[in-house]
């Protein structure tokens, strides 16, 4: 294979502990060059030789196993799509305690430094995405990314292709991704095709959405964690554990042995869990109405926290929130957005984007491609769009504004 490409890895699995008996049911891998171009892809559904687990969430079906090869079968493969590479996901730690995990079940583990050097997209918008949260989804809104199949690990996987692709246009000069793709390549352990090509085997796909749940709505707009690495990968495991608005005991132990492994006592796993907790109390208040249903599911998410039962009563009351401008409100005149101001475009305009953005510049203005907090207005075809990008502005309170208001006002 080619040499400095970056493999973007996503993994579905039946539950999210590799240290029991969790197993990775489907990995995907799209390969990228320097250039953000994808000039590679590979997905197989895998054989986890025990039951899929929470079917509700990753949506793999058991007839789609029959043929589906083992990870012992795969090891071989992935070596050699893998090798010499870096390796990328959104939360990564998550996605490289499983391949740990497998490879080493498989007797074939990958060298110590692979796993631990690769870059998570989620720990990287902190830096490119100021204000995003820590979902993938979220991550996405900001470029306008069309996040599809998620929940599937080509469709996550594709997206987080994209999303590191849109990290590397904003900062091309960054020596770190030249860095590593060097140190990577020069570091190839498996040269050789497989002797043995072991045939994919791809889930059924379904052209009906699935239901989404009250929790995975309001993960995917958490507002940006300022804490530690761990903590953040914790509450990324708490993200996907209550998805369903269910913890199993197997579960529950397993997110206690999670926090003593790295480092969390008791208090500060409680801790983490009320700061979640206000979290999504928040998210579920952004329309300003807390439905009768929200309090149900956020009851149910108290008891599974472990937290007193009487926060509830506390979550009912409307917080004070800043009030936004409302959707498609425009600044009163020029000077409110001042010179080097942050601006971004979205939807078809009558002229090409490079165009707008070229007098933009001009202008003094500095366009932007990611909705971020520190962007001061989205320009939009259209200013009632239900794009990503759209969705950001309104839950930051940007303004939006049609592009009649970029040709008559600011240039």
């Amino acid at each position: 294979m080619s040499r400095e490409l970056f493999s973007i890895v996503d993994t579905e699995t039946t539950g999210l502990f590799p240290g029991g008996n969790d197993r990775i049911a489907e990995i995907a891998i799209v390969t990228m060059n320097r250039a953000g171009e994808v000039v590679g892809s590979w997905e197989t559904l895998v054989n986890p030789q025990r039951d899929l687990g929470k079917q509700a969430i990753h949506g793999i079906q058991s007839r789609d196993l029959l043929d589906a090869p083992t990870f012992g079968q795969l090891a071989e493969e992935l070596h050699w799509r893998l090798s010499g590479t870096v390796l990328v996901g959104h939360n990564l730690s998550f996605d490289a305690r499983f391949l740990d995990a497998e490879f080493r079940k498989a007797g074939a583990p990958v060298p110590g430094d692979f796993l631990s050097q690769g870059l998570c997209t989620m720990r990287l918008s902190h830096r490119y995405l100021q204000g995003a949260g820590r979902s993938l989804q979220d991550c996405c809104d900001s470029f306008g990314i069309d996040l599809q199949q998620a929940h599937s690990a080509f469709g996550d996987a594709s997206a987080t292709a994209v999303l590191l692709s849109r990290y590397m246009e904003l900062d091309p000069d960054e020596p770190d991704w030249d860095h590593r793709l060097h140190a990577a390549a020069d570091n190839r352990w498996f040269d050789n095709v497989p002797a043995l090509r072991v045939p994919a085997v791809v889930r059924s796909r379904s052209t009906d959405k699935p239901a989404v749940h009250f929790l995975e709505k309001l993960a995917a707009r958490l507002p940006e964690f300022s804490g530690t690495e761990t903590e953040e990968n914790y509450l990324a495991i708490l993200d996907l554990a209550l998805m369903d608005r269910y913890l199993s005991a197997h579960e529950e132990a397993q997110l206690l042995q999670t926090a003593s492994d790295i480092g969390l006592d008791k208090k500060a796993a409680l801790a983490l869990h009320e700061h979640y907790f206000q979290q999504l109390v928040a998210a579920a208040w952004a329309d300003g109405v807390l439905a009768d249903d929200e309090i149900a599911d956020l009851s149910k998410v108290l008891a599974l926290l472990g937290l007193p039962a009487q926060k509830i009563n506390e979550a009912k009351k409307a917080p004070a929130v800043a009030q936004y401008l409302p959707k498609g409100a425009a600044p009163a005149n020029r000077h409110e957005v001042p010179p080097g101001s942050l601006v971004v475009l979205t939807g078809d305009m009558s002229r090409a984007r490079s165009d707008i953005e070229e007098q933009l510049a001009r202008a003094g203005f500095t366009p932007h491609r990611a909705v971020t907090k520190k962007v001061a207005l989205l320009v939009a075809a259209d200013p009632d769009s239900l794009s990503g990008k759209a969705k950001k502005a309104r839950d930051y309170g940007i303004p939006i504004v049609g592009e009649d208001y970029l040709w008559n006002v600011l240039l």
